[in-house]
């Protein structure tokens, strides 16, 4: 690669663009640590992007308007970290650039959203970056149909590598978002040929240009050093009615003695190494320093977008008051003021009419309630709608023809459908929920960890959630993925025991703003349990009394979701004997650990036998069997030792031994 070409042909973007190099090898070398063939590859695209295409204001990084930046191969992060800092983003700090990796910076080893302004989301796990900005994209799609261009109009770019278009949910993505024509969606692809191992053939042969104009994408080749040509793919990009990929080819590790090696990709940390390469660049400035005429060369990047931010002010500003206050309502994230009389008044319909529903059906019930006030929800399924009861008539599908839709049909592609509900949260204005079985958690897991990590506040509606679903087997009954979900820090795992419990758990999941949740929820009919209407959401407390015990009391009972019912029934035969027994629906365990002591002291006080019944393994239970004032010799468990098996539900509850008669002799075994 003739760098001295490159530099004389147009010296001023080499300059821009070798400042992100050299940062790039200083704050590796002093971390001792990270990722710098990326960065130094791809900085000549981003460079362009930022300089001619991108949409942004840096020193009002949160404006709604502003096209979205995904950096999918995460490990680059200081392609990123330089880009924020040279454009002038106050946080990004050259401090932050030179702590690089270390405990408390912002510039961690990958982005982390939330750390710093800019970073748009947490990408780190490949192919995750692009399966965001598709929900991101979408996002986008919805509000401008709903709040017209003036508004919302915004592009997303990602940056993604040879990893990412090789980790499944990358497919996942890009089917999807061919699909759905998403045409401000454009992936700039680092066409290097080199993954850690060594070159990408040795594991791969895939035509990824084919690949993408197979799912529906316009594709376009340009080489990743030539500036102009970098730029007139860009523009040529916007103008397409699909999303579009750029394969940029690239030399990993530019000018560095280790380019086109896999040894490019990791940390170049060899100082004699490091100062050849600043010379191959004619970069003859000591470490962390960037001339000043550079360093504002960047920052007027930066600044370029402060007109067209303030000319978006000026039309929100015009827009109707009503249409304003919905859309800022829903930018921050808060819910409408009807949601909470509208929970209120389906409980009261609930434990009046007390119906024997399934939990799903349940959650559709409040769906139909919830979705026509809330206009920012977006819902949907990996095909499994009918199942899973996430459609309401009010919604309107999502395609092409219809961009005011907030149903999207997501197809097989569960970890897809979770990174998008992400990008969809992240991009702001948006609550997203989505459904599968429960057992196809296995599947949407890694997007699921990720909301947790974030804190954004996707749904996730979990149906046939036990051995309850009956026929379809153990490939299908999930018993230990409610452990695993609880095991998952800032993560609510709501398993309702009826529609009241449900209607809660729906509240809490559209009011928070930091943390994800799961609904658990059957496919077997359950009674309506709370049949005495409160206004209070006792589903916020985690767990409480649902029946006390009638005389002296001897037992505890401790129960989620369908087992409830259960409970309910070994409770009476318990108290037929004279044994006084109290049961404690639990709902979500996160959030009854974040009350008080005294409250769960008044829940479970130490003193009868307790028993846990919940048609999963028992792994976590001891929490609260023998944790909080109980003995490990007075507790025990009824549920699940094993995978299930294939039957009708009832017979499976049956052989499988919770049932009423067995956890009463469980209790008695224990007195």
């Amino acid at each position: 690669m003739d760098l001295n070409a490159l530099r004389t042909a147009n010296p001023g973007h080499w300059r821009r663009a070798t400042a992100i190099r050299a940062l790039t090898l200083d704050a590796v070398a002093a971390a001792n640590s990270g990722h710098s063939g990326m960065p130094m590859g791809m900085a000549d695209v981003a460079t362009v992007l930022f300089e001619r295409h991108m949409k942004f204001d840096a020193a009002n990084p949160a404006w709604p308007d502003r096209d979205r930046f995904v950096l999918s191969a995460g490990h680059g992060s200081m392609l990123l970290y330089s880009l924020l800092h040279l454009t002038g983003y106050p946080e990004m700090t050259l401090e932050q650039i030179k702590n690089f990796r270390q405990l408390g910076a912002i510039t961690a080893g990958h982005p982390e959203y939330g750390h710093a302004p800019g970073i748009e989301t947490t990408t780190g796990p490949l192919g995750q970056g692009i399966a965001t900005a598709v929900g991101m994209a979408i996002a986008e799609e919805i509000q401008r149909a709903r709040y017209t261009k003036k508004i919302v109009d915004h592009y997303t770019y990602v940056i993604a590598g040879d990893g990412c278009l090789m980790e499944g949910v990358s497919q996942e993505a890009i089917g999807l978002a061919g699909k759905l024509e998403l045409s401000h969606l454009i992936v700039l692809w680092d066409d290097n040929g080199i993954t850690i191992d060594g070159k990408v053939e040795i594991s791969d042969v895939t035509d990824q240009k084919q690949r993408f104009l197979a799912s529906g994408w316009d594709v376009l080749e340009v080489d990743g050093h030539d500036p102009e040509a970098i730029d007139a793919a860009l523009a040529k990009a916007k103008t397409g009615k699909k999303p579009t990929m750029i394969a940029c080819k690239t030399h990993i590790a530019l000018g560095h003695a280790a380019q086109d090696t896999s040894k490019g990709h990791g940390a170049l940390t060899n100082a004699e190494q490091l100062l050849a390469a600043k010379a191959a660049y004619g970069w003859d400035h000591g470490a962390f320093e960037i001339p000043a005429d550079v360093k504002s060369e960047w920052e007027a990047i930066g600044a370029r977008g402060a007109a067209e931010r303030a000319e978006w002010e000026a039309r929100l500003a015009a827009l109707g008051a009503s249409k304003r206050a919905e859309f800022e309502r829903a930018l921050a994230g808060d819910a409408p003021k009807r949601l909470s009389a509208t929970i209120k008044r389906l409980k009261r319909e609930i434990s009046e009419g007390q119906p024997s529903m399934a939990t799903r059906k349940s959650s559709e019930t409040v769906l139909k309630a919830i979705n026509p006030i809330m206009a920012e929800t977006i819902g949907g399924s990996a095909d499994l709608t009918g199942s899973n009861n996430t459609l309401t008539g009010d919604m309107g599908v999502f395609e092409p023809g219809n961009r005011k839709g907030r149903y999207i049909y997501y197809g097989i592609r569960e970890h897809g459908m979770a990174a998008a509900m992400n990008g969809m949260a992240l991009h702001g204005g948006a609550r997203a929920y989505g459904g599968t079985f429960m057992c196809f958690t296995d599947y949407a897991r890694p997007a699921m960890r990720l909301s947790a990590l974030m804190g954004v506040p996707a749904t996730y509606v979990m149906t046939h959630d036990s051995i309850g679903l009956g026929e379809d087997g153990p490939t299908h009954q999930p018993v230990e993925h409610l452990a695993m979900m609880r095991a998952t820090p800032n993560f609510n795992v709501f398993r309702p025991a009826d529609t009241v419990e449900t209607a809660e758990a729906w509240e809490l999941a559209l009011t928070s703003k930091s943390t994800p949740a799961m609904l658990s929820l059957t496919r077997q009919n359950v009674p309506t349990l709370r049949t005495t209407h409160t206004n209070k959401n006792q589903v916020a407390q985690g767990g409480y009394v649902l029946a006390d015990a009638e005389g002296k009391r001897m037992a505890i009972l401790m129960a989620t979701g369908s087992e409830v019912a259960i409970a309910m029934e070994a409770r009476d035969l318990l108290q037929q004997d004279g044994i006084g027994t109290r049961v404690v629906s639990m709902p979500c365990w996160e959030l009854f650990e974040e009350t008080d002591e005294a409250y769960r002291r008044r829940v479970l006080p130490g003193g009868p036998v307790r028993v846990a019944v919940e048609a999963g393994i028992r792994f976590g239970w001891d929490r609260w069997l023998f944790g909080e004032r109980g003995k490990r010799e007075k507790s025990g468990f009824v549920g699940m030792h094993d995978f299930g098996a294939s039957a009708p539900a009832d017979v499976l509850y049956e052989h499988f031994g919770i049932t009423p008669q067995a956890i009463a002799d469980k209790v008695k075994s224990l007195l």
